[in-house]
């Protein structure tokens, strides 16, 4: 007969645990409809839109679930926001590993999505889209990461929304030529070949994962979304001895190389190449230049 209670005893408790954590998944399940920002399970959130229907619902640890329609323009995201104190280099090596069952109705980017500032930049590493491939503007080239080809692009915006008001303001783009909706996302991969490009990265105010619509319709549920940061500083894209700053420096280490003087060698030579052609030239070398003499 005791044997009998103890095994009721047990059952009843198992139960009550397993509500008890039912109950705890519920609770961690928060929707917000209209413009919101916040901090859930390590991971910053937010909703922004400028008008029309929206949902999101924040599931923890960097998961949610979106809907929107009769928008104009509208944005989900959860990531990690930075206090505009250090270059990516500082933060260190930064991915992202996503899933996402993505559903959109017109046009819409499943994308990284952040700023910078000092220069104030909005950057997309853009994974899929909806009817229209953005973002048609002035070709950087190509490049390949993760084992895909993604299209470089650069955008002016003026006197347009940004995190410091309306300001005028670039735009950087990497667009992958096929869609995909989940894997692992190399960013800090991204930001060294726009660098490379002369599009000058500042200091960090957010890395996040997010659904866009623009006069559309949709729904999305990001079901795995988790941002890997760390692994030491990096090397800049620019930096040629090593010293971690780009300076008149690097362009006589390179001016001592291309004379046979001396040789760069590993991630110096890398990052020599600055137009990712395969080769350290006088092309380089006047990019370099170039870049030091303009450095914006």
């Amino acid at each position: 007969m005791k044997v009998k209670n103890r095994v009721y005893f047990s059952f009843f408790m198992c139960l009550t645990i397993l509500f008890s954590l039912f109950a705890l998944n519920v609770q961690a399940a928060t929707t917000i409809t209209s413009n919101a920002t916040g901090k859930i399970d390590g991971y910053d959130y937010e909703l922004w839109k400028d008008n029309g229907t929206t949902s999101m619902t924040l599931n923890g640890g960097g998961t949610f679930s979106c809907q929107w329609s009769n928008i104009n323009n509208a944005l989900f995201r959860t990531g990690k926001k930075y206090n505009e104190t250090q270059t990516h280099q500082q933060l260190g090596n930064i991915s992202i590993n996503y899933a996402c069952n993505y559903q959109p109705n017109g046009n819409s980017y499943l994308s990284v999505y952040g700023w910078t500032v000092d220069p104030l930049v909005e950057y997309y590493i853009v994974e899929s889209w909806g009817s229209w491939r953005p973002p048609g503007s002035t070709s950087k080239g190509t490049i390949t990461v993760d084992g895909a080809t993604y299209d470089l692009y650069e955008t002016t915006r003026v006197n347009q929304p940004s995190i410091k008001g309306t300001a005028t303001f670039q735009q950087y783009w990497s667009v992958r030529t096929s869609k995909r909706t989940s894997g692992t996302i190399s960013v800090s991969d991204h930001f060294k070949a726009w660098e490379s490009r002369g599009m000058k990265m500042g200091k960090m105010y957010e890395v996040s994962f997010v659904v866009e619509g623009y006069q559309s319709s949709g729904k999305a549920d990001v079901t795995t979304m988790t941002i890997n940061v760390g692994g030491g500083p990096q090397q800049p894209a620019y930096d040629l001895n090593g010293d971690g700053s780009v300076n008149s420096l690097d362009l006589a280490a390179l001016r001592s190389h291309l004379l046979g003087i001396t040789v760069l060698t590993g991630t110096n030579l890398v990052n020599a190449d600055l137009n990712k052609d395969g080769q350290v030239d006088a092309i380089d070398y006047a990019a370099l230049k170039k870049y030091l003499l303009n450095p914006v």
